[in-house]
């Protein structure tokens, strides 16, 4: 349950200015609004990594520039058409992130990295696809319903999506991992605890 919960807080910590974005959007309508927030949030986990000397993650960079591009072209627009679309965009720069074997190895707990590391490749490209399939989706939606449906309909799509695939990813790595565990033999179990102990 712990590597479950560190897992979550990386991937949370990681979107939290697209959160925020999205949901100030979402409760005010206030486009400067959450814009604002937003890149601030980006702005200010990135200079406390900075500050911190710890490395900064490929999703973490491409969390902030999504929410400064974005934004910014969504001030310069003043379009709700383009606020609607915008996830689509969104969805598909993190699929092609996805798409790279081994993104999703930060949030794993080094006897996950050990021995399913195959596995997690595989869950990889999963996510990949949910997020290839979510853009297709949400621009079907927008072209085809109300600025009112799409508000009410994608934000609880997104959120139902993306923690159903991670709670069905952490169950599936922790069955298989568990399965391959009790399988190895006892000198090769013993050697492997003792390294990741170290």
């Amino acid at each position: 349950m712990t590597n479950f919960l560190h897992a979550g807080k990386l991937l949370l910590l990681d979107m939290a200015s697209t959160i925020l974005f999205l949901v100030v959007f979402l409760l005010t309508g206030n486009i400067p609004l959450s814009v604002g927030l937003g890149i601030a949030l980006g702005l200010a986990q990135i200079s406390l990594q900075f500050a911190r000397k710890r490395p900064i993650e490929t999703m973490e960079w491409m969390s902030l520039f999504l929410v400064v591009g974005s934004g910014v072209a969504t001030l310069i627009t003043s379009d709700p058409r383009f606020v609607m679309f915008k996830p689509s965009l969104i969805y598909v720069i993190v699929g092609v992130v996805m798409v790279k074997p081994g993104w999703i190895n930060r949030y794993l707990p080094p006897i996950a990295k050990a021995v399913v590391p195959d596995i997690a490749v595989i869950i990889g490209f999963v996510w990949a696809g949910l997020m290839f399939a979510s853009a297709a989706l949400n621009a079907f939606v927008a072209l085809n319903f109300s600025l009112v449906t799409w508000a009410s309909f994608m934000p609880v799509y997104g959120i139902v999506s993306k923690v159903s695939l991670f709670l069905i990813g952490f169950a599936t790595m922790r069955y298989i991992g568990g399965r391959r565990w009790r399988a190895m033999p006892t000198v090769e179990r013993d050697a492997l605890s003792a390294s990741l102990a170290q």
